[in-house]
């Protein structure tokens, strides 16, 4: 029942194109009047979710820059965002590897947080991507979290889908029973939220169950209540489903003439919206049908339907194939340029760090000689001090990115190796700039009475000269 794997990545995404493109239009104006850096981030993640039908590489390459805008100025939620809206964009083009790579990457830092909704949006999101990979044992244990935090934490928009996700996982596993216990959970929040596409997705996947169960009765109006409810929610994709499992009961039961109506029902629907892979399931379904049934004409003209429907499927299998490479050079090429920025600021940074260590012995030696001019002693004593506390400034800064690497970037463990340097800093701070300052006032002084002195000998010399 692959309709289930995709619903959550459309919980934001849920009106046309033509809606959506307005809308990035809206955003992108505001975000060019935008000043702040926050107000940015999030601008720039709203336009990516909103392109990410429509132009998912535009929204890949806004939404990285959001990332790395995000990372720069420690704003979480927008990370959390972006990071989103990129899984969800990878997702959408079929590159599973990187939208699982984004989506733990935002697990991981949602485990840090206490929004418990993302927390459960991305364990979900982390489960439907393997379920599109069909591996589905890997997709239960992060669909269990996702229900575990929901029913925890009263997340209750997503209670619907968590359930229906997980009996479409265990349905894909065989495991009937929980199946029918959480498709029967999701008809129940369904019917509370009266969402008509919700019951017809629950039902299908009970017609599902019941067909499964030989249960022919049950599983009859499942699916008729199913395509009832669809049909007022014009979810065409889904109906193609629910059709074609009707006709496949009818098979099961030998009723050929009702399974051929509804499985050509599938076929028509899912052509006319153009859903290949439903239309070819539809196609070989009757393929079988027909041949069982000697009808070579209508055998054959599945046969070469299906033929058809596979070539297309697998030309846009390779198509998808050439824009997965073109996405990951995408964001090779905004990862390259992110690096390259922040080489310039590591650059900038040692420059200024080689300032400041050029201008302390600088500052320092420009001390000592206005200690040997005249200059009075309280400015002396101002240099001094200064010229210390940049210097031991200095050290701390020097100091910093190592007891962060050693300490595993620990605030507790930080403040402690910084409180050990400072009792040796601090002490040895004031016995230096004591000594210091005596010198420098020293040097004053001595300097004053050699004036002293030189003045009191041109005196005398003076006197001298007028008595004689």
């Amino acid at each position: 029942m692959k309709v289930f794997s995709g619903v959550v990545f459309f919980l934001f995404i849920n009106v046309g194109a033509f809606a959506q493109k307005n809308v990035a239009d809206s955003l992108n104006r505001l975000l060019l009047l935008e000043k702040t850096d926050t107000g940015k981030v999030k601008l720039m993640w709203q336009i990516g979710s909103a392109m990410t039908s429509y132009n998912p590489e535009e929204a890949l390459s806004i939404s990285q820059k959001a990332v790395y805008l995000a990372k720069k100025i420690n704003y979480e939620e927008g990370l959390s965002r972006s990071l989103g809206v990129l899984a969800n964009t990878f997702t959408n083009i079929g590159n599973y590897p990187r939208s699982l790579e984004y989506n733990l990457e935002k697990l991981k830092l949602e485990e840090k947080r206490k929004n418990y909704r993302n927390l459960a949006s991305v364990l979900m999101n982390i489960g439907i991507v393997y379920v599109m990979e069909e591996e589905y044992q890997k997709a239960l244990p992060y669909y269990r979290q996702s229900d575990s935090v929901i029913t925890n934490f009263a997340v209750n928009d997503l209670r619907y889908y968590i359930k229906v996700n997980l009996g479409d996982v265990y349905d894909k596993l065989n495991i009937n029973d929980s199946a029918y216990h959480y498709y029967a959970l999701s008809l129940n929040y369904a019917k509370s939220e009266s969402n008509d596409d919700f019951v017809g997705a629950s039902m299908t996947g009970l017609g599902h169950y019941y067909r499964k169960s030989s249960n022919y009765d049950s599983s009859l109006f499942s699916y008729h209540t199913a395509i009832s409810y669809l049909k007022k929610a014009n979810d065409d994709f889904l109906l193609c489903e629910a059709t074609l499992g009707l006709a496949k009961l009818f098979q099961q039961f030998h009723f050929n003439d009702s399974a051929a109506f509804y499985a050509n029902q599938s076929y028509m629907i899912s052509r006319n919206g153009s859903f290949l892979t439903n239309q070819l399931d539809a196609a070989e379904f009757l393929k079988v049908l027909y041949q069982n049934q000697k009808k070579i004409d209508s055998a054959f003209y599945y046969y070469a339907s299906a033929q058809a429907l596979n070539d297309s499927v697998n030309s846009k299998a390779r198509i998808r194939e050439i824009q997965i490479m073109s996405t990951n050079e995408q964001i090779r090429q905004l990862q390259m340029e992110e690096e390259k920025k922040i080489a310039a600021r590591e650059r900038s940074q040692q420059l200024q760090l080689l300032f400041i260590a050029l201008f302390i012995p600088g500052f320092f030696l420009l001390t000592l000689l206005m200690s040997k001019v005249k200059t009075p002693v309280r400015v002396i004593k101002v240099l001094g001090i200064l010229s210390l506390l940049i210097l031991f400034e200095y050290l701390t800064l020097l100091l910093h990115p190592t007891v962060q690497q050693l300490t595993h970037h620990t605030p507790v463990l930080e403040i402690i190796v910084f409180v050990i340097i400072a009792a040796f800093l601090i002490p040895a701070h004031h016995r230096i700039e004591h000594w210091l300052i005596k010198k420098l006032v020293q040097n004053r002084e001595k300097l004053s009475r050699v004036q002293k002195i030189k003045l009191k000998t041109t005196k005398i010399k003076l006197t001298a000269q007028k008595g004689s």
